[in-house]
């Protein structure tokens, strides 16, 4: 399905957009917004540092890393600005945390890579 990054991108994606539309529906779980969507976007950096393979160095996993967090909430948090779920500036904020998220997730993944065995 392509490299690494396009993988972990549209998997956290289409994990960000099912939280809107069941949030859509859902008071309980929009109210889990900002918390489930920087969750995923660390899964989402996570993964991308998990199918790397060990080939880039921690710099290259962190960038790969935010941009999978970061791209996924963005355009999760644009559907739900775009249902008038959560108010635009949401946009700034939300995808930077995500961002974050992202990175973190892929030190942790860098992390749990180390362990695996040969």
């Amino acid at each position: 399905m392509g490299s690494p990054l396009v993988r972990s991108t549209v998997l956290a994606t289409l994990m960000q957009l099912a939280m809107v539309i069941a949030g859509h529906y859902s008071p309980q779980i929009a109210g889990l917004f900002a918390l489930g969507g920087t969750g995923i976007s660390t899964a989402g950096g996570l993964l991308y540092a998990l199918w790397t393979g060990g080939a880039p160095p921690a710099a290259d996993d962190a960038k790969g890393g935010a941009i999978a967090g970061g791209l996924s909430a963005l355009i999760g948090i644009a559907v739900s600005v775009a249902l008038s779920d959560v108010p635009a500036a949401t946009l700034a904020y939300g995808t930077l945390f995500s961002a974050v998220g992202g990175t973190l997730g892929s030190f942790i993944g860098r992390a749990l890579r180390g362990k695996a065995p040969s």
